[in-house]
């Protein structure tokens, strides 16, 4: 990315760009929407792949907008897509590492060249703002490097052991973590260039060959993804592109004898089905799963409300609540709880919202009817049972009314309904007031997902948050989010309990070993 060097774009330093980055973004956007509508192939060993049917994806913000026509994939295509990738496993996995991660460092600088072009089609297709876009699009990058970097750190994971102590012979020991074989990576439509690029980039940098599918919602992103792997000179095979319904091409994926593991992200039921899935077969398969949250923000009488109020409307309307790291819980303190509420309705208001490719828009549309749907039935609820102190509509009129436009909503509900238990993907934050930090967190681990958490308070009262609390990532006393934010190399991101099902995170020094296994060798001379 050009841009001085004194400014580093992560998702904590984009609140504020230098200029250049707003024009660089307009230009691109000017090339990208003359190109949208385009009919886009799968990719399968190497070519192009036509199905016999394609569906079209228009943009949220602007239904009459086609992005593109893709193709509706079967079991064939996936059938096809699993045997280039078994075919190609043997000499890619064979190929000296650092081969391979010459080839992955290619991509990623193909993907940061290409950071606006591919930005600005994000924005269009998930309705995500230009700097959410761009940053996504870097992250991915950074991630492929990151994982490129830690082959090289741990020179591809070889250690030679000591010899057994044998008088007459020598036997020399070593350990090797060696690739599975075919690897699936089933990627959402919020970050479907950074949560496919990122997976893919660490299956390969160990060896694995990969198939890819993102929601259908976003493929378009997918495909510029798949050009940029494509264009660093990946041997045929090694990376393959599938598109369509989950329910036939992402079931044929998981359910495919010959995939050797699969990384997917996205809810609760489906990621436990593939686990389940993958656990009850001949023999266990790994599935890293990322499987959403419902984060909790506490505040406590002796927080910083201004910073409070500032992580927690970025956190919980960022990309329209779409995000598993969304801060849709608010744990406060009685004697600031109304100072807290009254500041966070007024930000909440103030928020602009409208075409998200446009520098002076924040906020955009949800991705779909069906997200739309689903906000609608939560408002409906909270006039049942809650209070709704902002928000609270659909925005269908004017130049919102060809898109998917909702208004971020601050509300309150009681702790044993629905609506303080599940994830609902939409721009909603519930508040409700505690007597005590202990109180808090408990509340807040009543939740039976533990992704992400924030915290607001005194210096004394943090280490006993952070012991207690159970989430995979936390954040303290930070204006940027209360619980977003995470980038590779500075904050490791996963989640504890029903949010994923390793305990590695995404960016971390212990995630691309999940992607291996272990071959003691023990050779004797």
């Amino acid at each position: 990315m050009d841009t001085p060097a004194s400014f580093r774009l992560t998702y904590s330093t984009m609140f504020d760009p230098p200029p250049g980055m707003h024009e660089r973004f307009d230009a691109a956007l000017a090339r990208v929407r003359p190109a949208l509508g385009q009919e886009h192939p799968m990719f399968v060993d190497g070519k192009p792949r036509l199905a016999g049917a394609s569906f079209e994806v228009r943009s949220p913000i602007d239904t009459d907008l086609l992005v593109g026509r893709f193709q509706s994939g079967s079991a064939a295509d996936v059938d096809a897509a699993v045997a280039a990738a078994r075919s190609a496993f043997p000499s890619w996995s064979r190929m000296p590492w650092p081969d391979r991660v010459a080839l992955l460092r290619r991509a990623a600088a193909l993907i940061e060249e290409r950071v606006y072009e591919i930005s600005a089609a994000m924005a269009i297709e998930v309705g995500k703002n230009r700097m959410e876009s761009l940053g996504e699009v870097q992250e991915t990058a950074d991630l492929v490097a990151w994982y490129c970097d830690q082959m090289q750190a741990n020179d591809g994971f070889r250690r030679d052991l000591p010899n057994d102590p044998l008088a007459g012979f020598v036997s020399r020991n070593r350990t090797r973590l060696r690739p599975y074989g075919v690897w699936a990576v089933i990627a959402p439509f919020n970050f479907p260039f950074a949560l496919a690029g990122g997976p893919i980039g660490a299956a390969l940098a160990a060896g694995n060959t990969v198939v890819f599918k993102v929601a259908s919602d976003t493929s378009l992103t997918g495909w510029l993804l798949l050009e940029a792997f494509r264009d660093a000179g990946l041997p045929d095979g090694v990376l393959n592109f599938v598109t369509g319904a989950g329910g036939a091409v992402g079931d044929a994926l998981v359910g495919h004898p010959d995939v050797a593991g699969a990384t997917f992200t996205g809810s609760y039921p489906v990621g436990m089905g593939i686990l389940r899935r993958f656990a009850q077969g001949r023999w266990p398969r790994p599935c890293i799963a990322e499987m959403g949250g419902k984060n909790a923000a506490i505040v406590t009488r002796h927080a910083d409300l201004e910073r409070a109020v500032t992580g927690i409307w970025r956190s919980a309307f960022g990309l329209q609540g779409q995000k598993c790291s969304a801060c849709s819980r608010v744990l406060v303190e009685r004697p600031v709880a109304q100072a807290l509420r009254e500041r966070l309705v007024a930000a909440t208001q103030a928020i602009a919202i409208g075409d998200p490719t446009e520098r002076s828009h924040w906020m955009g549309p949800v991705i779909n009817r069906s997200a739309r749907d689903r906000y609608l039935r939560c408002v409906e609820r909270l006039r049942e049972v809650g209070r709704i102190d902002a928000g609270g509509r659909a925005l269908d009129e004017g130049a919102l009314a060809q898109g998917w436009f909702v208004a971020p909503t601050v509300a309150s509900a009681p702790r044993d309904d629905a609506l303080w238990r599940d994830e609902h993907f939409v721009p909603l934050v519930l508040l409700s007031e505690v007597d005590s930090l202990d109180e808090a967190i408990d509340e807040a681990n009543q939740s039976d997902y533990g992704l992400t958490a924030g915290f607001y308070g005194a210096r004394d009262e943090i280490d006993p948050f952070l012991d207690r609390i159970e989430a995979g990532v936390t954040y303290v006393n930070r204006p940027q989010g209360a619980t977003t934010g995470a980038w590779p190399g500075y904050q490791p991101f996963g989640g504890w309990k029903a949010s994923g099902t390793t305990g590695k995170a995404i960016g971390s020094f212990w995630y691309l070993p999940l992607y291996l296994r272990e071959q003691s060798q023990t050779i004797v001379d």
